[in-house]
């Protein structure tokens, strides 16, 4: 009587403990720093998950932003060689090469220092897990940049507080071993609109939205980039053509190139890439980027 009474206590801790390791969820994945050089964040797992290709290109092709690429180079380089550097915003016009760019120079600074330096990107809908992230990445071995693409806040979103927190460091500061950089399309990060509407109904206005654009005065530089001419357009056809060996005269390139742009009513280095993609395809030439 007594055993059975015993058997069915430890049948009853066993499920309790299951019950308890189903309510903590999975454990959190070992991080294997020598996995890749790019991660991406998985905050569901805690885990950093490796990509063993990233999608990036050559920085010499990247083109008609050449002020801001030098700024970025020597920021990341100095980053990785252990000295003082400043968190980054990469704003402006779209299809600029904001993104290419930050992941253009991570290899290039890598490669340059040999520090191991890594790139971890975050979604934007994980923005609120920083904090978590950034204990993980303070005991990494590595200097290490975390990459948020595309960033903006909308209405009611209060996940720019993490952002902020991860950018100060609060009261630890934050990690030596640790920059941030951010693309968007809003110098401020926030809708011009909402910016507006919360100047127009705030007792205080100016204060209404300090704590909000604020935000974007915690990124040490601001790097604008714009719309490209004509020339500065055809120049990154011109790269991409002699890159990829794309053998077309150059007056045909030219002239298809710049039709392509008009019929997408803008010139960019996103639009030369598409005519490139297209140009390739038509000449059964692949692209080994």
């Amino acid at each position: 009587m007594q055993e059975d009474h015993v058997k069915l206590l430890l049948a009853e801790i066993g499920r309790i403990n299951a019950a308890l390791e189903r309510l903590a969820g999975p454990a959190p994945a070992v991080n294997d720093w020598n996995a890749a050089e790019v991660f991406v964040w998985s905050p569901a797992r805690q885990h950093l998950q490796p990509v063993r290709r990233p999608n990036r290109i050559e920085i010499e092709l990247i083109r008609g932003v050449d002020h801001v690429r030098d700024i970025l180079v020597d920021n990341t380089v100095r980053f990785a060689r252990g000295l003082p550097a400043n968190n980054v915003l990469l704003w402006g016009a779209r299809g600029m090469g904001k993104s290419s760019l930050v992941k253009s120079v991570h290899a290039l600074a890598a490669k340059e220092t040999g520090s191991g330096l890594k790139l971890v990107e975050v979604h934007r809908e994980d923005i609120a897990t920083l904090p978590a992230l950034m204990d993980i990445l303070k005991e990494a071995p590595c200097p290490v940049i975390i990459f948020c693409d595309d960033l903006s806040f909308d209405h009611d979103d209060t996940s720019y507080k993490s952002l902020k927190a991860a950018l100060d460091g609060g009261v630890e500061g934050r990690p030596d071993n640790v920059l941030l950089y951010a693309t968007s399309n809003r110098r401020h990060l926030l809708p011009r609109d909402m910016m507006e509407n919360e100047q127009s109904t705030a007792i205080n206005p100016s204060e209404a939205v300090e704590e909000k654009v604020s935000l974007s005065d915690r990124f040490g530089l601001w790097l604008g980039f714009y719309k490209c001419s004509q020339a500065e357009y055809l120049e990154m056809i011109d790269g991409y053509a002699r890159h990829f060996g794309l053998d077309i005269p150059a007056e045909q390139l030219h002239a298809e190139a710049l039709e392509w742009a008009t019929t997408r009513g803008s010139r960019s280095g996103r639009v030369a890439w598409q005519y490139v993609q297209d140009l390739a395809g038509r000449l059964g030439k692949p692209l080994m980027k």
